[in-house]
């Protein structure tokens, strides 16, 4: 090959910067990351003193509105054990996956032992973060238990799995019996509510809507 030729590949083996772009979204970063941070149940804020990184620059690096640099990388990598690689090797298909109870996050409305709203977060193997699955326990008390959902843009899917809950919803009251289903629009405001002396349990999936 002669130096016109070589000049000539290499005019044609620039890479174009969308390219990379492109490369770097295929790899979906934030979404590893994220995936690492659920698997130890850990805060942005924790991760961001392992780290010495910002909360909020995590949290825009998980839901990919910034390119981490590689030092940056190296460092959420070393805060979870991990080699750098593993940000960049190629991902199996996973058709099916197992969250055992015992490995399911407990949250709780009070500190104390006797909270009267629980909830089990479901989101540990889930790589998509627009979609969060919880069950939730109302326990019996003297008085009745309510939650109120945070209003969001998406959908709001409710499974009761036991009791009785009664939902409010703007100018609506429904009543929900076990295996009754409600979907719902996430910017509604909305209460559910376990009467005194009952107890209910429910399965909550919300799914934000993409920007």
């Amino acid at each position: 090959m002669n130096v016109d030729e070589d000049k000539q590949s290499a005019e044609f083996d620039v890479v174009e910067p969308e390219q990379a772009e492109a490369v770097i979204e295929q790899k979906s970063l934030g979404e590893r990351i994220r995936r690492l941070r659920m698997k130890r149940s850990m805060g942005l804020v924790e991760l961001g003193k392992k780290t010495d990184l910002s909360a909020s620059f995590l949290s825009q690096l998980e839901t990919g509105r910034v390119v981490p640099t590689v030092r940056n990388l190296a460092r959420i990598a070393m805060a979870f054990q991990k080699d750098l690689s593993y940000f960049f090797h190629d991902d199996a298909p996973i058709t099916f996956r197992i969250l055992r109870r015992q490995e399911r996050v407990r949250l709780q409305r009070n500190a104390n032992a006797t909270a009267n709203f629980v909830t089990d977060s479901l989101s540990a193997l889930i790589s998509d973060s627009s979609m969060s699955p919880c069950i939730a326990d109302f326990r019996a008390l003297e008085e009745e238990v309510s939650f109120q959902p945070r209003l969001f843009e998406g959908i709001e899917f409710t499974l009761v799995m036991e009791g009785r809950l009664t939902l409010v919803s703007e100018n609506e009251t429904r009543t929900l019996e076990s295996g009754d289903v409600a979907w719902l629009d996430g910017v509604r405001r909305r209460r559910y509510t376990c009467e005194a002396g009952h107890t209910a349990r429910a399965m909550f999936i919300t799914r934000h809507r993409r920007n």
